[in-house]
């Protein structure tokens, strides 16, 4: 499918921009080049939408979650949210935008996640920190002034790898639905290269085969890597077992030009087969990290109002 002409025009400039930079090879200097380019993504909040940061005090350590409410007085449901970025770059900063706009378009409190990130801290701390952090939300709703009945989640890309682990670890740890409702943008699912989609999309844009390989090898490691299919730790490969309960209710979005489609659209059709209650958007014209650039791109926006729509209408099956 063809890809959107605004999306094609911010690739575009994006490339003038950088033409003739050093292309950044570690860790640190991707996070900056992702932050630097993120930052033009980044627009005023919209209406009635304030936010904090605030510590999550959990075992150990501490994280910090920056929380998007409206300016109300009832008791808002609440999302918790993962940024993507290959477990490697991104933070509740570069994502800012995609939650304020979360937030306005569901109507509830947005709680975006800065976990730690690969290969400095690899698998499984960026897991760990998305669980605990799902539990304290959970314990903390009350003294947040918010809904005490409602909880769901929600992510891209890796960010929405994180959510789906942490709702699945939650809610069986739990023995009940604690996450009723997930949210999951063009997730990554399974250490698996060779996909379709993966073939079709190899170069890009906004996301390259070898990039996600080099994201998954901070991640896991090269071992872990080449295990593809037959890696059987779940909270790595999300379909490697059977769920250990019902999955929460979910909406996940694919962007037709991406080479993480066939990873949602496989993560879709493991949920149907466990008897959950899936919505499926193919977002057309569009490509990895679309979330990021509703403000450059006005069918951006379209689609992730879309599955604001689509994720919303779950709620009262949570």
């Amino acid at each position: 499918m063809a890809i959107d002409p605004q999306l094609l025009a911010y690739y575009r400039r994006l490339a003038a921009q950088y033409a003739g930079a050093p292309v950044p090879v570690d860790a640190p200097a991707r996070r900056a080049r992702f932050a630097e380019v993120a930052a033009s993504s980044v627009v005023p909040d919209p209406a009635g939408i304030t936010w904090t940061d605030l510590p999550v005090a959990l075992n150990g350590r501490a994280l910090t979650a920056r929380l998007f409410r409206h300016a109300t007085n009832e008791p808002a449901r609440l999302v918790v949210y993962f940024h993507g970025g290959g477990w490697v770059v991104g933070s509740h900063r570069t994502h800012h935008t995609v939650a304020a706009l979360l937030a306005a378009d569901t109507g509830c409190a947005v709680a975006s996640v800065d976990y730690r990130l690969a290969p400095e801290y690899p698998f499984p701390v960026p897991c760990d920190d998305a669980v605990e952090a799902v539990q304290w939300f959970a314990g903390q709703r009350a003294s947040l002034g918010l809904d005490t009945g409602f909880l769901a989640v929600a992510g891209d890309s890796a960010g929405g790898h994180l959510a789906a682990l942490a709702a699945q670890r939650v809610n069986a740890e739990a023995g009940r639905h604690v996450v009723g409702a997930q949210l999951l943008v063009y997730p990554v699912t399974a250490p698996v290269l060779s996909t379709e989609s993966y073939r079709a999309f190899a170069d890009g844009p906004g996301l390259t085969r070898d990039e996600m390989a080099w994201f998954w090898t901070q991640f896991i490691g090269a071992d872990g890597l080449a295990r593809g299919v037959q890696h059987d730790d779940p909270r790595v490969h999300l379909m490697a077992k059977a769920p250990p309960m019902q999955p929460p209710a979910t909406a996940i979005v694919v962007a037709a030009n991406d080479v993480l489609r066939d990873d949602g659209l496989a993560y879709a059709d493991f949920l149907v087969r466990h008897d959950t209650t899936v919505v499926t958007i193919e977002a057309g014209g569009m490509t990895h990290g679309f979330a990021r650039l509703q403000p450059d791109a006005p069918r951006a926006r379209e689609w992730m109002q879309r599955a604001a729509r689509a994720f919303t209408s779950l709620f009262d099956e949570a």
